[in-house]
């Protein structure tokens, strides 16, 4: 079995209407109760986990896929023509991710496993 997607993020500019939009739209619970305001949806039925607030430049949607090794899969995406875009890091009290942007642009994260 492949890598699974793992978590998606919604990011834009006013990222209280946003959180207010997608949770009027489809029933979801978010909770921004942190520092940054970031609004996180727990997985339900067989969904998976988000969130979502606000950031800087264009607004973006990027799902995140679960890896064993977050360099490992960073140098094989830009092995297959991808962009690092985002080294490894951690998330202050949350997972160790990374980035990429594929041959067209769109950008990914990873999660790696066991972190988040």
């Amino acid at each position: 079995m492949g890598n699974s997607v793992v978590h998606f993020e919604i990011i834009g500019k006013d990222g209280k209407k946003l959180q207010d939009f997608y949770s009027k739209l489809f029933d979801w619970k978010i909770d921004a109760s942190n520092p940054m305001n970031y609004g996180l949806v727990e997985p339900s039925g067989n969904g998976i986990g988000g969130g979502g607030g606000a950031g800087e430049g264009a607004g973006h949607i990027t799902i995140y896929v679960e890896v064993a090794d977050l360099q490992a899969a960073l140098t094989k995406a830009e092995g297959l023509g991808g962009k690092t875009t985002m080294p490894p890091m951690a998330v202050p009290g949350g997972p160790e991710i990374a980035m990429f942007a594929d041959p067209e642009g769109h950008q990914i994260g990873l999660v790696k496993a066991g972190t988040g």
